[in-house]
């Protein structure tokens, strides 16, 4: 009974961590700099796709897990169709993929600087030099 009790307190504290990892993954939000208006998933998914050039988008590393989230959720597709769309765009000269930076703090810090830049990052990334414009959910 005891061996029981120990594996089902275990399976529950595994449950449990993996509950709050899935959660904190699943807080992402758009920033531009302090001022920007609020946008759209629409809008947001039109930079990242290329069908608004007005903004600077910025891009975590294809191996950040963050990535296929920000992609999943903000333009509905997988990061196979978005590199897919992004190799016609280059190929034919009618947009420049999102520049790739190593992290939140990179992203931010470009961002901060540029008032036509565009990110995304982790909700906990978020201070006073940025603002969020869309929240991921």
């Amino acid at each position: 009974m005891n061996r029981q009790v120990n594996l089902l307190g275990s399976v529950l504290a595994l449950a449990g961590l993996t509950g709050a990892a899935l959660a904190q993954a699943g807080d992402l939000v758009v920033i531009m700099a302090p001022g920007a208006a609020a946008l759209s998933k629409d809008q947001v998914a039109n930079v990242y796709i290329g069908r608004n050039k007005d903004l600077k988008p910025y891009d975590l590393p294809e191996s950040a897990s963050e990535r296929t989230e920000f992609y999943r959720k903000a333009t509905d597709r997988d990061l196979s169709q978005v590199k897919a769309l992004w190799t016609r765009l280059t190929f034919t000269g009618e947009g420049t993929p999102p520049k790739e930076l190593a992290d939140d703090a990179a992203v931010k810090k470009a961002v901060a600087a540029d008032p036509k830049a565009i990110g995304y990052v982790s909700k906990a990334s978020v201070d006073s030099t940025v603002k969020v414009v869309l929240e991921l959910n």
